[in-house]
């Protein structure tokens, strides 16, 4: 491995399985006291919406471990309806502006931003998810400098872990692997989650890298502290398909289809099933993953119609399709990335144009 390994420092946290039992028992207990205090109609308590802030983070976590749109689907509701009794309130706003920016409605959470510091949100986490929307737009360097300005209020764990994973999607590989150890030198909480997900983009920085041993430590090291994390299991299955184990690949991602509503993992089943030879239920998946991006393509197009266009470009076999979505998503965002498939579906185009004549 290129770099340090994730278990050069192990920090002692909760098991992995118990977190996400726990993780569910928290929502629905959530869930529960915030339907008796009531967010439907009227100003809403204080309390209230604090609690509904938190059920929205905790239904963020639970969509990003476990690999469920549904989870942020009821997350941006419950955003509306806490905003829509507490408009003037700070945390109302700010828990709106995270589930808007995970949906990739990036215009409109910086808009929450703004509304939420005028309604007196804390500086510091308003700097927090600014610097995700700046990251996520490709402003490096506006990003950079708002989680610098943080580090110099505190250099911790969060901060330390969120300049690594930029200065990864940077590609300053060698500062960002300083700085991943760093972030886990510095963890001091209990909850295998942050770290899980820290081993986790750390991977997906040597995934890009092409060191594909290194990737799959990372992954290897996120899925040991929390077995069910769908991304890193999904990543790993795809590290196994390129080192030409399609039947690994196949038993990572089988259990992901039946717990995630996410179409990717029904579409990387069908290349796995593919590649080990089992052409007719790999053409199965793939349908699946065509009605499922198709789906999410038009619910929440800023989010998805980057991994929809990277799916027609591979799996689904459609290249002008792709291009028609790579291009959609290059009207969302800028980025380098954005460029980039872009650019393949283009490419691809042409190579379909050429066959042709």
């Amino acid at each position: 491995m290129t770099g340090a390994s994730p278990q050069e420092c192990e920090p002692v946290t909760t098991s992995g399985t118990i977190a996400v039992t726990n993780l569910h028992g928290q929502i629905d207990g959530l869930a529960v006291r915030l339907s008796r205090a009531g967010t439907g109609e009227g100003p809403a308590a204080p309390l209230a919406v604090a609690q509904g802030a938190s059920l929205i983070d905790l239904l963020n976590l639970r969509g990003h471990i476990l690999g469920r749109v549904a989870d942020y689907e009821r997350a941006a509701e419950l955003a509306e309806r806490l905003v829509h009794v507490a408009p003037e309130d700070g945390t109302a706003l700010l828990a709106r502006a995270r589930t808007r920016a995970t949906l990739h409605r990036f215009a409109e959470a910086v808009a929450d931003l703004g509304a939420a510091g005028r309604s007196g949100a804390d500086e510091a986490a308003l700097d927090a998810e600014r610097a995700v929307v700046l990251q996520a737009l490709g402003c490096y360097a506006d990003a950079m400098a708002l989680i610098r300005k943080a580090a110099k209020r505190q250099s911790d764990f969060t901060t330390l872990g969120a300049l690594a994973v930029l200065q990864a999607e940077r590609g300053e590989v060698t500062e960002a692997e300083q700085l991943f150890g760093d972030a886990r030198r510095h963890y001091r909480g209990t909850s295998p989650f942050p770290l899980a997900q820290l081993d986790f983009r750390r991977g997906v920085m040597w995934h890009r890298e092409g060191d594909l041993d290194a990737a799959r430590s990372c992954y290897e090291a996120a899925r040991r502290r929390v077995p069910d994390y769908a991304p890193a299991l999904g990543h790993l299955a795809e590290v196994e398909l390129l080192r030409g184990d399609p039947p690994a690949a196949v038993a990572l991602l089988r259990p992901l289809t039946r717990t995630s509503d996410d179409p990717e993992y029904a579409s990387h089943l069908a290349a796995a099933l593919h590649a080990g030879g089992r052409v007719h239920e790999a053409k199965q998946w793939r349908e699946r993953a065509v009605a499922g991006y198709d789906d999410l393509v038009v619910r929440h197009p800023e989010a998805y119609a980057d991994h929809a266009a990277d799916f027609w470009l591979t799996v689904g076999a459609d290249a002008g399709r792709g291009l028609e979505l790579a291009l959609q998503n290059l009207t969302f965002r800028q980025t380098a990335r954005a460029h980039a498939l872009f650019q393949r579906a283009v490419l691809a185009q042409d190579q379909v144009a050429e066959a042709a004549l």
